[in-house]
C-alpha cells in the first residue's frame, strides 16, 4: 500500500570524503517523481495479482543454477558470475586499482571489483537507480549521460586517488621515522653498555650519547620541514597535476536500457550507452587500463568494435557461460589501452577515410 509520495533527491551522492559534498548538483530526470506529481493510486487486490510474465520469471529464477549460487555465496546477483568468468580468463583487476562501474545497481559487479582490488583499491559505482552499495564501494546516483554526473565522477576519483597516495606516503614516512628512531635507540644503548664496561671513559661516552641525540633531533626537524614544504607544494600545484593525469585502471559498463521489443531501436540505445562509456574511458583511463562493456548484439556493434581496436591492444568479444543463451547481450573485453590514443583521433581518421569504401569492422579478423 502506497501511503504517500515523496520526491526523492535526483542526485544523491554517497561520498566517503566529506570535502566533495559540494560537488553534488541537484539533477533532474524525467523518470523521477517531481513535487507537483500526484501520488499514484492505491494498489488493489486486482493490481497485486501476479501476471503470467512474473510467474515465468519466478519459475526461471527458481531453476537457475547461477541464481542459487549467488545466494549461497552472498553475491548481489547472478551477474557477478559473468564478471568473475571474464576476470578469470583475462585478469582484468589488480590489487590497489581504481575502478569505475557504470550501471552498478544492484552492485554485483562492484562487489566483485572491490574484492579484487582489495582495501587500498577504489571502486566508484554510478547508476540512475538508488541502491545500497556493497561495503567499501562509493556511489553516485544520477544519469551517467548527464555531463554533470560525469564531472562529479571525475572529481571524486581525482580526490580519492590523491588522498590514497598521501596516505601511502604518510605511512612510508612513518615507517622510515620508526626505523631511524630504532637505530638511534640502538646506538644509545650501545653507548650505555660501553659506559658500564669502561667507567674510566664515562665523559667520552656521555658526550657521544649527547651528540647522537642532537643528530636525531636535527633529522626529525629536517623531515618535518620537508613534509611541510611538500604539503604546501601539493596544495598549490596538486589540483592541476591531478586533473591532467589519467588515474582510472578499469572502466566497467553494465548499463542497459529498457528493451522495447524493437531490435533495431534496442541496439541503437545500447550503442549509445556503450559509446558514452567509451568516451568516458578515453578521458580517464590510464595507459594499460582495461574496459569492459555489455552491449546488445547486432550489426552496429561493428562500429564499436572498430573504436575499441583503435584504442586498445587486445579486444575480445565474449558470451559468458552464465549469460542466458536466449539473451541478446554480449560483452567486449578491451585490454591494455594504448598510450596517447583517444577517440578524437579515431573520429579524425574516420573523416579522412570517408568515401574510400568499406565499413569499420568488416574485416573477418574483427570477429572472434
Amino acid at each position: 500500500m502506497l501511503a504517500s509520495c515523496k520526491p526523492s533527491h535526483p542526485c544523491r551522492a554517497l561520498f566517503p570524503l566529506r570535502s566533495l559534498a559540494h560537488h553534488c548538483p541537484r539533477l533532474t530526470s524525467p523518470s523521477r517523481v517531481h513535487p507537483s506529481s500526484p501520488c499514484p493510486p492505491s494498489m488493489t487486490q486486482t493490481q497485486l495479482r501476479p501476471s503470467s510474465s512474473n510467474s515465468r520469471w519466478k519459475s526461471r529464477q527458481g531453476g537457475d543454477h547461477f541464481v542459487r549460487e549467488a545466494k549461497l555465496q552472498g553475491l548481489k546477483s547472478r551477474a557477478a558470475f559473468k564478471l568473475l568468468e571474464m576476470d578469470k580468463t583475462y585478469r582484468i583487476f589488480s590489487r590497489g586499482a581504481t575502478v569505475v562501474d557504470l550501471g552498478y545497481a544492484p552492485g554485483s559487479w562492484s562487489q566483485v571489483a572491490k574484492d579484487r582490488v582489495g582495501p587500498y583499491g577504489i571502486v566508484l559505482g554510478i547508476d540512475l537507480i538508488p541502491h545500497q552499495p556493497p561495503p567499501g564501494v562509493s556511489t553516485i546516483q544520477g544519469d551517467f549521460l548527464n555531463p554533470r554526473v560525469q564531472e562529479m565522477a571525475k572529481a571524486f576519483i581525482e580526490e580519492a586517488v590523491w588522498k590514497k597516495s598521501m596516505e601511502k606516503k604518510a605511512i612510508a614516512e612513518e615507517e622510515e621515522r620508526r626505523r631511524n628512531e630504532k637505530d638511534d635507540n640502538g646506538r644509545a644503548e650501545a653507548g650505555i653498555e660501553g659506559e658500564e664496561e669502561a667507567r674510566s671513559e664515562d665523559v667520552v661516552v656521555q658526550q657521544t650519547s649527547y651528540i647522537e641525540a642532537e643528530r636525531a633531533a636535527a633529522r626529525e626537524d629536517a623531515e618535518a620541514r620537508k613534509m611541510e614544504q611538500e604539503a604546501q607544494t601539493d596544495g598549490e600545484e596538486g589540483n592541476k597535476k591531478r586533473i591532467d593525469e589519467k588515474v582510472i585502471s578499469v572502466v566497467l559498463s553494465d548499463m542497459m536500457m529498457n528493451t522495447s521489443g524493437n531490435r533495431f531501436r534496442d541496439q541503437a540505445g545500447s550503442m549509445r550507452l556503450c559509446n558514452a562509456a567509451l568516451s568516458f574511458a578515453s578521458d580517464t583511463l590510464k595507459p594499460g587500463g582495461h574496459f569492459v562493456c555489455k552491449y546488445y548484439q547486432g550489426p552496429d556493434d561493428r562500429d564499436l568494435l572498430a573504436r575499441l581496436k583503435f584504442m586498445f591492444k587486445r579486444v575480445h568479444r565474449v558470451k559468458p557461460e552464465s549469460s542466458r543463451g536466449e539473451s541478446m547481450e554480449g560483452f567486449f573485453v578491451a585490454l591494455d589501452r594504448k598510450k596517447g590514443v583517444t577517440l578524437e583521433q579515431f573520429e579524425g581518421k574516420q573523416r579522412k577515410e570517408s568515401g574510400q569504401g568499406g565499413r569499420p569492422g568488416d574485416d573477418p579478423e574483427d570477429w572472434e
